[in-house]
Order: structure tokens, then sequence, then C-alpha cells
């Protein structure tokens, strides 16, 4: 290896030289008033979009009350739409105006303690008041009613469902779904009732009250009431004592929303017992009260306690025993 003083070999400095900051280069709006006057009108159009998209999300809110099938996916993607326009207007129009109006000179300030002395901090709030200045909010009167809008009516976005404005936001509906003491069982989506000779060891079911399609707010009540149902050899059953007599020859029935985050569960592995939900991979195991195996999943599934009738229905012996679906907080603190 060379020394340093060798030849052909170069002396490494002890300190490197500060460059510098780069040269400035100015942009257009900084030297053409008409193109810093485009800017603006842009950046107001695409707050203004912020504020449509916003209108929209409220008006598709109160506008479509109806839980029809055709009136829920007309709901989404209005709620979405307004969503996404309302927020996005408002990301673009801040990245539009720091590129185009605001100062882009480079600025440096060596370090210092985290609390400066009283000639500092009066020194960064003139800094703050000069920046403010700089960026052109005051003498644009128009920019700022557009900012100003468009952040004051984000937020209803958001305060608005969940504050419960103009909507069923009861979490004690949580509480009971459509099951009472004697009412069959049928699948899903047909109707029919189902006879506990028609279900084989191994067969997953998916079922629904019977007579729910004839009722007042068929949706919301069958996304409370879906359940899947599945045949086991009895001898491969684990119950707890208190639970030993809701199931039937093997039967045993657990609601299908998951406790995770409410996604509809669904994937039986029949070999392993098994039950997976697609959106987390929470898995239960059906032999043991669908206790969680694996997955984000806290809770067990729910299970609804059945039996048969005088006719061989299968039928259900009460609602469920506790809320189905995720957590939230009456729950928890109840």
């Amino acid at each position: 290896m060379s020394s340093p003083d060798s030849p052909g070999s170069e002396a490494i400095p002890e300190h490197f030289t500060d460059p510098g900051d780069a040269p400035h280069r100015p942009r257009q709006a900084d030297i053409d008033p008409k193109a810093a006057k485009r800017a603006e009108r842009q950046v107001v159009g695409l707050f203004t979009v912020s504020i449509l998209g916003t209108v929209l999300f409220i008006a598709a809110y109160f506008a479509i009350p109806e839980l029809t099938i055709a009136n829920l996916k007309l709901s989404n993607l209005l709620l979405g739409l307004g969503l996404g326009f309302g927020f996005f207007g408002i990301g673009t129009a801040a990245v539009h105006w720091a590129k185009t109006l605001m100062p882009d000179r480079l600025m440096t300030e060596e370090r210092h303690p985290q609390r400066g002395s009283d000639e500092v901090r009066a020194e960064a709030v003139d800094m703050l008041k000069q920046g403010a200045e700089e960026s052109g909010i005051g003498r644009r009167p128009l920019l700022k009613g557009a900012f100003i809008t468009a952040v004051a009516l984000a937020p209803l976005s958001l305060a608005v469902p969940l504050l419960g404005v103009g909507g069923d936001w009861n979490v004690e509906a949580f509480r009971h779904t459509a099951w009472r003491k004697g009412r069959r069982l049928a699948y899903d989506p047909s109707g029919e009732a189902i006879r506990a000779a028609d279900v084989s060891i191994g067969s997953a079911v998916h079922v629904i009250p019977y007579g729910l399609e004839e009722e007042e707010n068929f949706l919301e009540e069958k996304a409370k009431s879906v359940v899947l149902m599945v045949r086991l050899n009895p001898e491969e059953l684990k119950e707890e004592p208190d639970r030993a007599d809701w199931s039937y020859d093997g039967i045993v029935a657990y609601s299908k929303i998951c406790t995770h985050v409410g996604c509809p569960v669904a994937l039986y592995e029949q070999r392993t017992h098994h039950l997976l939900c697609p959106c987390h991979q929470s898995t239960f195991d059906v032999a043991d009260g669908c206790k969680v195996v694996f997955g984000p999943a806290h809770r067990p599934l729910p299970q609804l306690p059945i039996t048969v009738d005088d006719e061989g229905y299968l039928i259900a012996q009460s609602d469920f025993h506790e809320p189905i679906g995720a957590s939230y907080w009456e729950r928890e603190r109840n």
C-alpha cells in the first residue's frame, strides 16, 4: 500500500470545503406575472375540486338513504369519489402552490440547542411571518378563500359519518339479529328451509333465517344474521359443557362475520376443520368452538344455538348470546 506522500497518491484532506448552495434558478412564476396569475388560478381550481368533492360526499350521504342493491352501489361510488376528490384536491393544490408560488430559495441554518434564546425565537417568528407574506396568501384573496373553504369543508367527509348525523349509529343493533327461538335455518340465497337429514358430514352451508327476504330492511338484517353451518362427525367436536346442547348430531352454526374487522368468513378446509377469513387470514377451528388458531382476530366466532323441530327442520334455539362482528367501544366497555 502506498503512503499518502508516495508518488501518484493524493493526500486525504482533514476537512472538506463547503461547496455552498447551487445557483438559484428562478421559476417562470418568479419572473412573469402572467405565469404567477395562471399558477394561482390552477391552485384555486384544485381547491375548488376539493370543495366540490366534499359537497358531493355529504350530498350522497344524505340523498341516498334506501339500502337497495342499486342504491348501495351508487352510494358507495359517490361517497368514494367525493372522499377521494375532497382530499386529492387539497393535497395537489398544496403541492402545486408550494412549487409555483411559495419561495424556493435554499436556506441554511447551523445546529443549535433545541431551546433557542429569546432572540432566536423572536427571529423564528419573524421568519414565519416573512414566509406567510412571501407565500402571497395575503395578496391573493381568491386563493386564500379557496384554501380556507377547502380545508374547512374537508373534515366533514369524516365527521358527518362518525358523528352519526343523518344515519342510524345505534350500536345496540349489533347485539340483536333476526334469529329467534324456533326460527328455521334456510339456504342462502334460495331461502329454502334446511332439514338436518339433508346435511351430509363434511359439508359447509351458507345460512340465513327462514323468511328473512320478506321482512323490512332485508339487507341490514341479512348482513348481521348470515351464518356458516358445518356438519362434523360428532366425535370430533370439542364442546364446552354449557354449550353441549347448542349443536345437533355434529351440526354447528357460527356467525360468518369475522371478529377482527367484520369481513365474511367463508373458506372452509374440511380436513383440518379450519375456517379462514380471506381479508387478514384469521383462522378459526370449527371443531373447537371456532376459537382463533391464527391471525389478528382475538375472539371466537359467535355460535348460534340450534336444534330440530318436530318436522326435522333445523331451527335456532335463540339469538346469538353475544354481539356479532368486530370490536367496538361499547362492546369492550360492557
